[in-house]
């Protein structure tokens, strides 16, 4: 049964390989009035349905991790209950929220990065790439603590096809910084922006934006030119030159000046839903990442699902593919030292509800 698990985990981890597209993660960080911080993200997969679930996990949860080599991993037990979101498998966990107010979610990072090379004889230290968000939430409630464990641990893929990941951690105080594991060594950035998608590096990414240093909101003024003058055809003039494809270079341009220049919401739930606002920007639809007749998955969009975390009042947003209505889960609700191990789809229905209107 054990060997079974471990190949059911290294054909997930395949699904998530080249030659398939690569995810194309958008993250966001919205601040409120209120003293709360959001943060949101999309995650895409072109390829096929992820199978998206949600999980409940409590105190004393008790994990292994998996390996390539066919033996289990580290052993790691939840101190603290957190609710995430899992593709694939459950123990995948891509996006939680812990009862502490951490927040903990993986990009993927195609082409860069390079984990230690796998040895069994550290086995007992050894976390896949997949698994590291269940630890982290699971064991720490600060940036510090996340640091520390990230110390004592060895990162690893379970399938040398899959791609690499980076990860955005965020502390109950609005830290955020980004790991990316560069010559097999963790590296931190913090990350004052708040914005994340994929490959290049983060630290390439934001010196990417000193090329659209001449962008701005609102309107470009009307000027002269020889013997003519030159005026905007609309609003937004100011912001002509904005990347609009869907490589991850421009939607973290996009999703920079999209977050910097939206206004400041009063409350973490107004700025919650102008996450989801801002996001619909980013969503991908399913024929982009393809060439014409060779789409190889039958689901609505690219963007599987969106979700908004706000650790202040520690509840989990989400919509999907197939259903956009927001739903939350309130983990103030929750007592994660009575509550049950759970594991349930996203979407009780995979179709669109639409809801008609009976004029009389």
């Amino acid at each position: 049964m054990k060997r079974m698990n471990l190949m059911l985990a290294v054909a997930a981890a395949g699904v998530l390989a080249a030659p398939q597209p690569a995810g194309a993660c958008t993250g966001i960080t919205l601040r409120s009035a209120d003293g709360a911080h959001v943060v949101a993200r999309t995650i895409e997969w072109g390829g096929s349905d992820l199978n998206s679930r949600y999980v409940v996990v409590p105190r004393g949860y008790a994990q292994r991790s998996f390996t390539p080599g066919g033996q289990e991993g580290m052993r790691f037990t939840a101190r603290y209950g957190y609710v995430g979101f899992a593709v694939e498998r459950e123990e995948f966990v891509a996006e939680g929220l812990n009862e502490e107010g951490l927040s903990a979610g993986l990009f993927y990072f195609p082409g860069y990065g390079a984990y230690e090379p796998y040895d069994a004889a550290r086995n007992a230290e050894n976390i896949a790439d997949l698994q590291l968000v269940p630890l982290v939430l699971g064991s720490c409630r600060t940036i510090d603590e996340v640091k520390e464990l990230l110390a004592k641990v060895c990162v690893i893929g379970i399938d040398p096809r899959a791609s690499t990941v980076h990860w955005r951690f965020t502390d109950l105080s609005g830290r955020q910084v980004v790991l990316e594991i560069i010559d097999r060594k963790p590296v931190f950035y913090e990350n004052e922006l708040g914005v994340l998608t994929n490959s290049p590096g983060f630290e390439w990414q934001l010196t990417n934006l000193n090329n659209y240093v001449n962008l701005h909101a609102g309107g470009a003024e009307a000027h002269p030119m020889g013997g003519i003058s030159l005026a905007a055809f609309g609003a937004g003039s100011g912001m002509l030159g904005l990347p609009g494809d869907v490589t991850p270079p421009s939607r973290f341009v996009r999703a920079a000046f999209f977050q910097t220049t939206a206004p400041q919401q009063a409350t973490a739930l107004e700025a919650v839903l102008q996450g989801f606002q801002i996001l619909t920007n980013f969503d991908i639809p399913i024929g982009v990442e393809f060439p014409a007749g060779q789409i190889p998955a039958d689901i609505p969009s690219a963007t599987q699902w969106t979700s908004a975390t706000d650790p202040v009042n520690r509840v989990i947003y989400y919509r999907t593919m197939y259903n956009s209505a927001i739903r939350s889960i309130d983990l103030q609700q929750i007592d994660f030292s009575k509550v049950a191990y759970r594991s349930e789809p996203l979407d009780d229905v995979r179709q669109q509800p639409v809801c008609p209107i009976r004029v009389q």
